[in-house]
């Protein structure tokens, strides 16, 4: 098989989804290490979202729903339903004055002709004319409905009215139907006849549909036939429903938020208008099959609409349309609490309403966790996330390379570069082979020597004498045992997560830098467990009051007796010890006696169990963070009995200390080694 590879310019579309998943991972270990869960974690992750290795910040459920509270205020301080009565109860007064100006100027024309029959005829008119506009009801609607029947005596109010009635024919079949407004803004007899049948059809189908009829006409038939009314192109029957439901319920929705006033003369008005195309009963017919095929559309809400921008018949609809579309995101994004669930949300809706970052930023929310998962990091294991033993190592080298990146290189070397390789101590050094040395040949040196010896020449001819071997020294080995203070004043202190983050670097540096050591982990509060280092995410702070160190020292004490090499116990705690174990009565378990402050039994059998460990052999190196005085009185007897060293430190420079330590501590290893040898 033959691979072919091929390279180009970075330009921003390649995908980065390793260097994501990693990114985003390091951006969780904090959280996960505070509170061991990483299903909670990565819920708390989509609420802030993140910020990703090219320096993007990835917007979290918090930002998107203030953007979305935001958006929907404006939306209410932007418009004014009750401007679109007043706009036309305007407009109406003022086409009835423009026709009164027009008689007052027909009668003047008459009474200055010095005609008589003339005048004669254009009084009855002007009085007939002027009684029909003293009689205009004093609804909108019936005041169109009245002048829809008049005859005009001024040609620019006969005008104006019928440019007015034009786009309030517009305006109500835009409310209900944005898709078909331009066809029924003025259409013609067939235009709507052809309406009215597609209407008829759709109602058919509904009804049939609901009463599980076959559809007559079927779905691709009416697409046929009546296809050029609806330019929204539906795929199926469902998706144009779902269409012309979304319209009508935002007309209602318009309805609604107006006082009973408004409603009553605008709805009045639109069905006026309906009623002269031959419309509105076939529209009452399909707005009552829509509410009950689609009962959540929102046909009872309503809104407070305070602005001050008149908003027309249509313009309220549409206001009416994106708030109910910010209400249901908003309620879509309260609800999601996966990643997963967020697959399902409407990227355009998003899009239109908040813009292509938010769009961008709750796509990348909804591939979170699978973009984790194809990276290798976390697993889901009956309906929860985990890391996997990939997440676990790549957490435990990132908060080690935190720690290193926080030294002074001062201080510890070049520790970098001193661990290549598999991590045995080996010297790079080479000797003349002497009989009875290891034969550990160094090929290159050996050649050398040949070659310097009998020229260049082929074959290159080895004699003893040619032979040198890389020098070995000592194998150094050590065992340590982490003890990880758990009880409830670590976290309350802000020690938890640096005492939790440097466990796992110490359990990185010496899995990956030093294998064959040993580094057990235990953790004590009230009573004290060990911890296996798969477990060490997941571990948390323990809800008891305790601090009971003498059990921790007694599981040290038994794991590092079955190990080989230098021991000792690293003690990581914040308080003096406040319990201790005691056989219980039938000697098969034990009890826990607690106190604070910690009486002088508990002291005492500590500190037995300190001397205990020091007959061992083990080291104990104590590393103290915020200590009062009770506990430096106690950890100045453990050092006196034990001769290990003592440290007291911050939590954010815990890592640091510990790590310079236990390399130091590596480092005197190798140096008695290389002198016993």
């Amino acid at each position: 098989m033959t691979w072919r590879f091929s390279y180009r310019r970075w330009d921003g579309t390649q995908d980065s989804t390793a260097a994501d998943a990693d990114a985003v991972l390091a951006q969780l270990a904090d959280d996960v290490l505070a509170n061991g869960d990483l299903h909670e974690a990565l819920q708390r992750m989509l609420n802030r979202g993140w910020r990703s290795p090219d320096g993007e910040q990835v917007q979290g459920l918090r930002d998107l729903l203030d953007q979305l509270r935001i958006e929907r205020e404006e939306q209410l301080e932007r418009g004014d339903l009750g401007g679109t009565y007043r706009e036309i109860a305007d407009e109406l007064a003022q086409v009835v004055d423009e026709e009164r100006q027009g008689i007052d100027q027909l009668q003047a024309d008459a009474d200055g002709s010095g005609d008589e029959r003339r005048r004669q005829v254009t009084d009855e008119v002007v009085s007939e004319r002027r009684m029909q506009l003293d009689l205009l009801p004093g609804d909108l609607a019936g005041q169109v409905r009245e002048l829809q029947h008049y005859e005009f005596v001024s040609s620019e109010a006969r005008e104006h009215f019928e440019l007015l009635m034009e786009r309030l024919r517009e305006e109500v079949t835009k409310t209900y139907f944005d898709q078909m407004s331009e066809a029924l803004s003025n259409p013609d007899p067939d235009q709507l006849a052809h309406m009215r049948d597609a209407f008829d059809a759709l109602n058919r189908m509904l009804e049939q549909r609901e009463a599980g009829d076959p559809l007559d006409p079927s779905f691709d038939s009416f697409i046929d036939q009546f296809g050029d009314l609806f330019p929204g192109n539906p795929s199926d029957l469902d998706e144009l429903l779902e269409q012309l439901a979304a319209g009508m319920a935002a007309a209602q929705a318009m309805w609604n938020s107006m006082s009973p006033e408004q409603r009553a003369q605008l709805q009045g008005l639109a069905e006026s208008l309906l009623e002269d195309l031959d419309l509105r009963w076939q529209v009452d017919r399909l707005a009552a099959n829509l509410r009950q095929a689609f009962p959540g559309a929102g046909w009872d809400q309503r809104y407070r609409f305070r602005g001050d921008e008149p908003l027309s018949l249509s313009e309220g609809a549409d206001a009416a349309a994106r708030l109910r579309d910010l209400d249901e995101l908003e309620q879509f994004l309260r609800s999601a609490h996966s990643p997963a669930s967020l697959a399902e949300v409407d990227l355009d809706k998003v899009r239109r309403h908040l813009g292509d970052d938010a769009a961008r930023s709750l796509d990348r929310l909804s591939k979170l966790a699978k973009q984790l998962a194809d990276a290798g990091l976390i697993d889901q294991r009956e309906g929860r996330f985990e890391l996997t033993p990939k997440g676990i190592r790549r957490i435990g080298q990132q908060a080690l390379s935190d720690l290193f990146d926080q030294l002074d290189k001062d201080r510890v070397g070049t520790h970098r570069t001193a661990w290549s390789g598999a991590g045995h101590d080996r010297e790079e050094s080479t000797k003349p082979y002497e009989f009875g040395d290891p034969f550990n040949l160094d090929l290159s040196r050996t050649v050398h020597n040949a070659v310097r010896r009998g020229g260049t020449g082929l074959p290159v001819r080895l004699t003893p004498d040619d032979f040198e071997v890389i020098e070995t020294e000592a194998l150094t080995r050590s065992a340590t045992v982490l003890l990880l203070d758990l009880s409830l004043s670590m976290p309350m202190r802000d020690n938890f997560v640096p005492a939790k983050k440097m466990a796992f670097a110490l359990h990185t540096l010496i899995a990956s830098r030093f294998p064959r050591d040993y580094l057990g982990l235990v953790g004590f509060s009230e009573i004290a467990r060990i911890i296996e280092p798969e477990d060490l995410p997941t571990v948390s702070w323990d809800y008891v009051y305790g601090t009971n160190l003498q059990h921790g020292l007694i599981l040290a004490r038994k794991m590092l007796a079955h190990q080989q090499g230098t021991k000792q116990v690293i003690l990581v705690t914040d308080g003096e010890p406040t319990a201790h174990v005691l056989p219980d009565g039938a000697g098969v378990g034990y009890d826990v006696y607690f106190n604070y402050p910690p009486v002088p039994e508990t002291l005492e059998v500590t500190l037995a169990e300190v001397l205990r460990c020091t007959r061992a052999g083990i080291t104990i190196n104590t590393f103290l963070l915020d200590p009062d005085r009770g506990l430096q009185g106690f950890v100045e007897q453990l050092t006196r009995i034990n001769r290990g060293r003592t440290f007291t430190t911050s939590p954010d420079e815990l890592g640091d200390y510990v790590l310079v330590d236990f390399l130091a501590h590596k480092t005197a290893l190798r140096t008695r080694g290389r002198r016993a040898g």
